[in-house]
């Protein structure tokens, strides 16, 4: 196991207003602090979602591992080969290497804080996510990025059953 001594000089202080916001309902994620403001220590954001919308499909990260912790509402994540219900106040941390996703509960809203650790530069891959969304890119371009955001797509049988 490595340790990550990180490098930055000042305390990171995000305000709700100052906070940019990619999406909107039903899927939107604020950007709260990137790897760069942190010295590598974390990547985090604020990811609220409504009627039951997916937060990110099926995918690993190589060098990080996620936390979830749910703010309020339902959530349904998967961890591996299990999908977990959570409720406000649960957390649910993924190792680096294990398939994961989330997405509010059918019918229900949740209110996400997700943290990866270490940090990698991601809020260039939301605006990218957005840039799809939009029409500005096309959805293939998002396997291009896969390695520089480390987040690699797979196909998950049990999320797809369970989401289905």
């Amino acid at each position: 196991m490595s340790l990550l001594v990180p490098r930055f000089d000042e305390s990171v202080i995000v305000r709700e207003a100052d906070a940019e916001v990619v999406g909107g309902s039903p899927a939107a994620v604020r950007l709260l602090a990137d790897s760069s403001a942190t010295g590598g220590a974390l990547s985090t954001q604020r990811v609220t979602l409504t009627g039951g919308a997916d937060g990110a499909r099926p995918h690993w990260h190589d060098r990080s591992a996620e936390m979830f912790f749910l703010l309020d509402g339902a959530a349904d994540i998967l961890s591996g080969e299990d999908v977990v219900t959570a409720g406000p106040g649960d957390l649910v941390i993924v190792p680096p290497g294990k398939p994961h996703a989330f997405a509010a509960v059918p019918g229900a809203d949740a209110d996400l804080l997700i943290v990866i650790t270490p940090g990698v530069e991601r809020f260039e891959y939301f605006r990218h996510l957005q840039r799809i969304r939009l029409g500005e890119a096309t959805p293939e371009s998002i396997l291009e990025v896969q390695e520089r955001y480390d987040n690699h797509f797979m196909k998950s049988e049990v999320w797809d059953g369970r989401r289905g």
